[in-house]
């Protein structure tokens, strides 16, 4: 086999790979040998089939797996010899003329074909050391404690029809239509549906509508979707419903003590209360930690500057100009309507694309380096979480598909393997810890967003670019062990 650099540029290789004819017909006469031992044909006696005829029958079936087999190892070994990792699978190019493929086949031509692809650059990693952030952190205090208490001990609350008009804390029960510009829309209707007055269940506006209605009463009203609603079709639109009271209950006074704790499946109220604590600080501790992750990967980001692999960042790019497109299109709406264009946002798009490319290359050697690894325990447990999140008939179905497609089981593993990547750099990096208010931690950093935004792309952004902007940020990292 006889191997020849044709390309050497930048991150680009072309490799040219010839196969002689005589070493291809060595192989092929190995395999008829071979088979010569195990065919069975009528007319002949075990292992006495001469070897021209097996030729005739199986010559060119045998050919062509030797050509799979040639086109299947050498790419990996020829790569691999080179000291080179490619980013993505090459691109393999050979003969499309029929009558040479009929003499490859036929053992009485050289095999020739090119292998293109992009190298996963080299990189140095600095001194961890050097990168600072400044840790968020919040204490849960004893009065959310007590609030979230009462509001388990309000689902427990049970309720008593009642006379009179509806009150805050009140469970009404009510038919209501909602209509979008005069016609019903998807989802804005229900009969007999059960509204606790100041639970929030409904959108901000709805419940305090139901304060003073008895049953019997009917009432129209407008209520105004949140621009973050998820159904983008409504976000930001003003509706009307229509409501007819069916009933008004009102609840019953509750206590919290031991009774109401055995209630809920637990031994006592102090055990209600330590379970609590830990779900909050649970919750505010994710919240600190991926502010931390964030401010990681941007100082990664400034770091390491390199030319990232062309398929990978097209791949990626791909990926996100698919989700903005989408949500521009269910929610009716144009670049020109998000004040923008579909240039400008193609280079938004594109920056952050590059900058997701890079920082998983950077991630994935981190953790080469540092010997990070998942379990076959860790990878079954978060299997098992993905597939939990599909209807149960769906799951042996969802389950099949990942163990037969290792690129979906990659997308389950990349989470779990830059999760590892990030304990480590937090081991590594100089963290200060900050003490800051339920507000401060749970805010937007506006100087942070801002900083970003004239870093990637200083124009006006949109709301639905927005959110799909903020998730591939917030997710740039996850791509990580899957580059």
């Amino acid at each position: 086999m006889q191997v020849s650099e044709i390309l050497n540029s930048g991150l680009k290789r072309e490799i040219k790979v010839v196969v002689p004819a005589q070493d291809m017909e060595n192989r092929l006469v190995e395999r008829l040998q071979d088979a010569s031992t195990k065919v069975r044909l009528k007319g002949f006696r075990p292992g006495k089939v001469p070897l021209q005829h097996l030729r005739r029958m199986y010559g060119k079936s045998l050919m062509a797996e030797i050509v799979n087999e040639i086109l299947s190892n050498s790419t990996r070994d020829i790569i691999t010899e080179r000291g080179e990792k490619a980013a993505m699978q090459p691109e393999v190019k050979m003969t499309e003329d029929e009558q040479e493929a009929e003499k490859i086949l036929a053992g009485g031509a050289d095999f020739e074909f090119s292998l293109s692809y992009e190298v996963i650059p080299a990189i140095e990693l600095q001194d961890f050391s050097n990168i600072k952030i400044t840790r968020q952190v919040y204490d849960v205090t004893d009065e959310e404690i007590d609030e979230q208490v009462k509001r388990v001990a309000d689902s427990t609350r049970t309720y008593a029809e009642k006379d009179g008009a509806a009150e805050n804390g009140d469970k009404v029960t009510l038919d209501y239509l909602g209509k979008l510009d005069g016609e019903p829309f998807e989802g804005g209707a229900a009969e007999d549906s059960d509204v606790v007055i100041g639970h929030g269940q409904f959108i901000p506006g709805f419940e305090e509508q139901l304060i003073g209605l008895k049953a019997g009463d009917k009432k129209t009203f407008k209520i105004t979707f949140p621009e973050s609603y998820a159904a983008t079709h409504l976000a930001g639109k003003e509706t009307e419903f229509d409501v007819t009271v069916k009933k008004v209950s009102a609840g019953e006074e509750i206590e919290i003590n031991d009774a109401l704790a055995e209630k809920l499946g637990l031994e006592s109220a102090e055990k209600l209360r330590e379970i609590i604590r830990s779900q909050l600080e649970n919750q505010f501790g994710s919240v600190t930690r991926q502010k931390a992750k964030r401010q990681l990967l941007d100082a990664l980001d400034a770091a390491y500057k390199f030319e990232a692999p062309s398929k990978l960042v097209e791949a990626e790019f791909n990926n996100i100009w698919t989700q903005v497109t989408r949500e521009l299109e269910q929610a009716g709406r144009t670049f020109e309507d998000e004040d923008t264009t579909e240039e400008a946002a193609r280079e938004e798009y594109q920056g952050l694309a590059e900058r997701r490319v890079r920082l998983g290359l950077v991630l994935a050697q981190i953790g080469e380096e540092a010997g990070v690894q998942i379990s076959e325990e860790e990878m079954q447990r978060a299997l098992f979480d993905t597939i939990r999140r599909f209807p149960a008939d769906q799951q042996q179905q969802v389950f099949e598909f990942y163990r037969q497609n290792p690129q979906a089981l990659a997308s389950v593993r990349a989470p779990l393997y830059e999760e590892k990547v990030v304990d480590h750099l937090l081991t590594k990096i100089d963290v200060t810890d900050n003490k800051v208010s339920r507000e401060e931690l749970l805010a937007e950093d506006e100087e942070e967003t801002t900083e970003a935004a004239a870093k990637e792309k200083p124009a006006k952004k949109a709301p639905a670019k927005k959110k799909a902007s903020k998730k591939a940020e917030e997710k740039a990292e996850e791509k990580a062990s899957e580059e």
